[in-house]
């Protein structure tokens, strides 16, 4: 029977959901795929990741438009609900952020 290394197939999944991320739907036309080499410039993936919030805001900022000009083919709820996911990637954003500053802080006070 063969067995397989926790230790492996955990870096696995990672390497995959690393992939999955940085895929070339998320990347603009003229943007190198950063995984394509193995190296992932951290950059390039907050830039991504800010891009992505930004556009369902503006997704969701214009699906209640469109609701409140009385489109057919949009409901309340569908405007609602991406509304709402918009705020909560917005507030994931705000959080991830405050982490990263309270660990800069910790770090530049960090005796040498």
């Amino acid at each position: 029977m063969l067995q397989v290394n926790p230790f492996v197939s955990a870096l696995q999944q990672m390497r995959t959901l690393v992939s999955e991320a940085a895929g070339p739907s998320a990347l603009a036309p003229d943007q190198p795929n950063p995984a394509a080499n193995g190296s992932i410039d951290f950059a390039t993936l907050l830039q991504q990741s800010l891009a992505k919030i930004s556009a369902s805001q503006a997704a969701s900022r214009g699906e209640m438009q469109a609701f409140q000009l009385g489109a057919s083919n949009v409901s309340l709820n569908d405007a609602v609900v991406d509304g709402a996911k918009a705020g909560i990637k917005f507030q994931e954003s705000l959080q991830i952020r405050n982490k990263l500053v309270s660990a800069y802080t910790d770090i530049m006070q960090t005796p040498l």
